[in-house]
């Protein structure tokens, strides 16, 4: 499935959201989202399920769960899910690392200083200092690879410089499903806050 369709049904998805939300009736509202919830339980719970059934084949088992963290259909669902095998940090520092060939093209690297609720906290290194188009190529190129990489950022931070605010929040939509201890999900927010 291409990356384009994959965002589009996402957007579709918001929008429907978006109008359940604008319902007059507040009772005919609350089963929406109720019915919304429901299928978002029974799905998370088949999908979790079927990660304990991959698990179970071992290495075999581990593979597979690397395949699907490649995915890009697959990975953001098992995000969307609480479910991808790969820390937020691993996932970042995995882009990152894809990215560094084309930085060094322009005489730059980035480095990790960290990560807080979400919020990547990036230092841009090199000779990309007084050429702003440098610069601009730099952070698009970074940012680019970690929201396709980990769509659950919230915000990516650059030498202590906030990235302008229209490309601050990822655009894509993304919002995670909470996991209750019970295996189900305890919540559900929508829609994403898309600008």
């Amino acid at each position: 499935m291409a990356e384009t369709n994959i965002q589009n049904q996402m957007q579709r998805v918001e929008e429907l959201v978006e109008a359940i939300e604008t319902w007059a009736d507040p009772n005919l509202r609350a089963k929406a989202v109720e019915l919304v919830q429901a299928l978002m339980d029974f799905h998370g719970a088949g999908i979790d399920r079927m990660m304990e059934i991959t698990a179970e084949k071992g290495a075999v088992g581990y593979e597979i769960f690397d395949d699907f963290a490649k995915d890009d259909l697959v990975g953001n669902m098992l995000l969307l899910y609480g479910l991808h095998p790969l820390d937020l940090e691993t996932r970042v520092v995995q882009a990152l690392d894809k990215v560094r060939p084309s930085l060094n093209l322009h005489e730059g690297g980035v480095e990790l200083i960290s990560i807080n609720e979400g919020v990547v906290h990036l230092s841009l290194q090199g000779n990309c200092d007084g050429c702003a188009s440098s610069a601009a190529t730099l952070k698009q190129t970074i940012e680019t690879a970690i929201y396709a990489a980990a769509p659950d950022v919230a915000a990516i931070e650059v030498e202590g410089v906030v990235m302008p605010l229209s490309t601050q929040k990822n655009g894509n939509g993304f919002v995670q499903i909470g996991k209750s201890n019970g295996g189900g999900f305890t919540h559900c927010e929508f829609p994403a806050d898309i600008n």
